[in-house]
């Protein structure tokens, strides 16, 4: 079982992991996170970064490591990594990479449910999907090869790599299952579509 932390926001994480590479205020976070394309990874906003930064320091994971001020910009106070904070950024890390997590992802959600659906509609929308995942698939894979050329390690490219590896493990699930939905000789059209006419109200079975 994954541990109960005192500050459970995966925002918090990046924070403790990029703080490694010395002290920073909340704002030049924000602006670090979105040049190295974390928001793809991790949801946030700049008043959700500020809250996070709180949290870090009450629990002592952070602490002031001075101010500084830009211009007529207010005066922004950045934060250092302390040991405590350093000891839950490698532990928290270490269980998030060890211990798989069930997500409750929305796909499995509409699977659970999907029988409500006529099977040709099911089809339909399968299809669709494949086709959304297909064109999602190119775009990544044309991030990955563009952001390689231009010699960025592989390393960190490696949540990509995952993304893409989803993507393909969810083309293959569904046309998997388009074919055990519509095999001439075993699919499951017939009798799903017979569930369907059993349950249809009496005056849509009468229409002409």
């Amino acid at each position: 079982m994954p541990k109960r932390r005192k500050v459970g926001n995966l925002l918090g994480l990046a924070v403790l992991c990029y703080l490694t590479q010395g002290p920073m205020h909340p704002y030049e976070m924000g602006r670090t996170l979105q040049h190295n394309r974390d928001d793809r990874s991790i949801r946030f906003n700049i008043g959700s970064l500020y809250m996070v930064f709180r949290q870090l320091e009450k629990a002592g994971f952070i602490a002031e490591a001075g101010t500084s001020r830009e211009g007529q910009l207010p005066e922004r106070t950045a934060y250092a990594l302390t040991d405590s904070g350093l000891a839950e950024q490698r532990d928290w890390l270490r269980d998030l990479v060890a211990q798989p997590q069930y997500e409750y992802p929305q796909f499995v959600a509409a699977l659970s449910l999907i029988a409500v659906l006529p099977p040709d509609e099911a089809v339909e929308l399968l299809n669709n999907r494949r086709q959304r995942l297909a064109a999602e698939r190119a775009q990544l894979r044309g991030g990955i090869d563009s952001a390689l050329a231009a010699g960025l390690h592989p390393l960190f490219q490696v949540e990509e790599e995952y993304r893409l590896a989803l993507l393909d493990a969810d083309t293959a699930f569904a046309d998997g299952l388009i074919a055990r939905i519509t095999d001439p000789e075993t699919g499951w059209g017939p009798a799903w579509a017979q569930f369907h006419a059993r349950r249809a109200p009496a005056a849509e079975r009468t229409l002409p």
